[in-house]
């Protein structure tokens, strides 16, 4: 049961089980080192949990903090807002459908689906599969998996592939210029001859990693693939190009790095004598400093906690691949 920590050259539970954090103390136990713990509901009322509840709007979205400047804007950002504070409930407190905060900001999410299927105002008019697809990750994890609103939103994100596979803007792939089109009343269709973006890919594949009928199709295999075969190169796109941005990490995770990326995949059936899959682990494992924690780039905000939050995602990630 603890061969996973033998992967590394320092313990990186000292720091975990050490934390003040009480979030962070409850998931160590549970998800590391397997004790029994408290139902999950006790977290739903730490500070932290509350605070962002008591700014939850009636409509059931949260506000942008700068909305009176966006009111004009084509982009809808309270919609972007309230994919962030779900990130926070979902993910560092374990929230589900079985909170009233949750279902009230699943119908909101849910009047935001376009008749095609995918949740639009992310790009204003245009289609957003990543953000749609990183939204309907969270409401998966709380408990809408089976919801026929999100089963149109996997089947929309599987219809938006490339040819090759994966995924990318379609605004992207036609060369448009956003300012252009982000107020267009007809979304820009993909050049589906282009190649595929992997930081969208591995967005979408987060949404995919975490329902358990899709993520066995032959359709997310391939595409987990694709993203193997970019770990550590420079994006197709202009969007996060850089190789840098593999190792800038963040939690909730946004974007795609590789932190994120060993955490869908390792739900996808990837082992450890995948090629790529070792390299990526191998990497993680040598950025491990002697404090037991990692030299990742921390794309902080104002989470003093995040350090805490990626080691104990990139434990999760090694248990399951070497247990």
């Amino acid at each position: 049961m603890e061969r996973w920590k033998e992967q590394f050259k320092y313990d990186p539970l000292d720091s975990l089980i050490s934390t003040k954090n009480e979030a962070v103390a409850y998931f160590t136990k549970r998800d590391l080192l397997e004790e029994v713990v408290e139902p999950i509901k006790m977290l739903w009322i730490l500070p932290p949990a509350i605070k962002i509840i008591n700014k939850q709007q009636g409509d059931g979205y949260w506000r942008y903090s700068a909305w009176k400047a966006k009111l004009n804007e084509p982009e809808n950002y309270n919609l972007l807002e309230t994919f962030r504070q779900l990130g926070f409930l979902v993910e560092k407190y374990g929230f589900t459908k079985d909170h009233g905060a949750i279902k009230k900001a699943a119908e909101y999410i849910f009047s935001c689906q376009s008749d095609e299927g995918d949740i639009r105002g992310f790009y204003g008019t245009q289609y957003s599969p990543n953000y749609t697809a990183a939204i309907t990750e969270l409401l998966i994890k709380a408990g809408y998996g089976n919801n026929q609103h999100v089963k149109r939103i996997l089947d929309w994100l599987l219809s938006m592939r490339q040819e090759d596979g994966g995924w990318a803007i379609a605004m992207r792939t036609n060369n448009a210029k956003y300012l252009d089109v982000v107020k267009n009343p007809i979304a820009v269709e993909p050049n589906r001859k282009k190649p595929f973006s992997h930081m969208v890919t591995g967005i979408v594949l987060r949404a995919f990693a975490v329902h358990s009928k899709y993520r066995n199709t032959k359709p997310v295999e391939k595409a987990g693939e694709l993203l193997t075969s970019r770990f550590f190169k420079p994006d197709k796109y202009a969007d996060r190009r850089s190789v840098g941005y593999w190792t800038k990490v963040s939690f909730p995770f946004w974007w795609t790095d590789i932190v994120s990326s060993l955490d869908s995949l390792s739900y996808l059936g990837f082992t450890t004598s995948h090629p790529q899959i070792k390299l990526a682990l191998e990497t993680l494992r040598d950025k491990q400093s002697e404090s037991g924690m990692w030299d990742l780039k921390l794309l902080k905000g104002k989470d003093q906690n995040l350090s805490l939050w990626i080691n104990l995602a990139i434990c999760r990630i090694f248990k399951r691949f070497c247990s």
